[in-house]
């Protein structure tokens, strides 16, 4: 009689795991991981919200500047879906063969802007060429994303430069890890001005824009979006398709975004 237990408790243990297992496959198999530019962070969070809202499966977001993620997924990162701040980052894993480059599609644009702490005493800077940027630091600091690798930082070092005044202020620059770091940096008022998206900006009552930079003094800013290699799923291609949908669309362009037809 023991035995026979022994055997039925050892029988009932292995369909309870078997069980939870099949549970497990089924959840993950209606997930969906999308590794996404920081900056897109509050936008894309309510569209995942959205997203579960109407059932069609679970949002896993990850956020973090465009390099990280790209070199995340290089080292194997569980990512269905990337989202990248610039093109550049993309190209960088398109090259190694890691998304389906039939999904590559260009999903949204932005503007960069100077912002300041909402105590300060600036109120406009006219952003034109030779303009007085190192003056107006004086001895502090320019908040930006690290223009070695940061999207948001390239596309700011780039407009410097073309305005004629990345040579008076490299020195200044507080690199961040990423453009929402750089936003904090002026929000707690450490530095007096900062380089972020007007997406960004927009979404702190800390800061106010003081001056906008002209789209031509940089290269397009793009975001780029494409499903990672290997990993497409109906949940993926669900999610896909209402990333490009009226809804999402809705959302990204009440937080700023340039979007397009």
């Amino acid at each position: 009689m023991m035995r026979w237990a022994r055997r039925f408790w050892i029988f009932s243990m292995f369909v309870t795991l078997v069980f939870q297992a099949s549970i497990n496959d089924c959840a993950a198999a209606d997930r969906v991981t999308v590794f996404a530019a920081a900056s897109t962070t509050n936008a894309m969070s309510a569209i995942g919200k959205l997203f579960m809202k109407k059932k069609l499966g679970e949002f896993v977001p990850s956020y973090a500047s465009s390099s990280t993620l790209a070199k995340q997924i290089e080292n194997g990162a569980p990512a269905d879906i990337y989202i990248s701040a610039n093109e550049k980052w993309m190209d960088y894993l398109e090259a190694k063969k890691m998304i389906v480059s039939a999904s590559r599609k260009d999903l949204l644009g932005n503007h960069i802007v100077l912002i300041a702490p909402k105590d300060s005493r600036l109120d406009h800077v006219r952003i034109t060429s030779h303009f007085n940027l190192a003056g107006l630091l004086a001895d502090g600091k320019l908040a930006m994303g690290d223009p070695s690798h940061v999207p948001a930082g390239i596309y700011g070092k780039a407009a410097l430069e073309n305005l004629g005044v990345w040579a008076d202020v490299s020195k200044k620059v507080a690199g961040a890890k990423d453009v929402r770091a750089a936003l904090v940096l002026v929000e707690r008022a450490e530095v007096p001005l900062g380089i972020v998206y007007a997406t960004d900006a927009a979404i702190s009552s800390k800061v106010r824009i003081v001056g906008i930079f002209p789209d031509n003094s940089h290269p397009p800013i793009v975001y780029p979006v494409a499903a990672v290699a290997g990993r497409l799923s109906p949940v993926v291609e669900r999610f896909f398709a209402f990333l490009q949908g009226p809804e999402a669309k809705a959302v990204f362009k009440r937080y700023g975004f340039v979007v397009g037809k």
